[in-house]
């Protein structure tokens, strides 16, 4: 093989290189300049069922205030699960969110938790 195509591929690489990391600066830039606005549907306040305003409270909130209350609820009351944090062990108001469920995993609690707002 002669040594001009060695070269030739080198600089190949080299220059697909550098296009793409002229790229990635480009993203990281115009990511610093952009301003990030909350998104309206999250800061909605949503009116909590009867179950779910024992733990978080009567007055409409938003989901994000939602969230926040019934993870405080959850670590005080220690029933999240010490070895495999992301089980939470449901006390018997956690149960009538739940849909009686003794043990549901955090991805599923938002599941069931949006079945009990309007």
């Amino acid at each position: 093989m002669p040594k001009n195509s060695k070269i030739s591929k080198a600089k190949t690489k080299n220059s697909k290189t550098a296009a793409t990391s002229k790229k990635v600066g480009a993203r990281k830039t115009a990511a610093k300049g952009a301003k990030r606005t909350p998104n309206a549907a999250f800061m909605k306040p949503v009116q909590p069922s009867d179950a779910l305003a024992e733990i978080v409270g009567q007055k409409p909130l938003p989901r994000t205030e939602l969230t926040k209350k019934l993870w405080a609820y959850i670590k005080k009351n220690g029933l999240q699960d010490q070895k495999n944090k992301r089980m939470i062990k449901a006390d018997a108001r956690l149960k009538l969110v739940f849909g009686g469920r003794s043990e549901v995993n955090m991805f599923e609690m938002t599941k069931l938790v949006n079945k009990h707002v309007s």
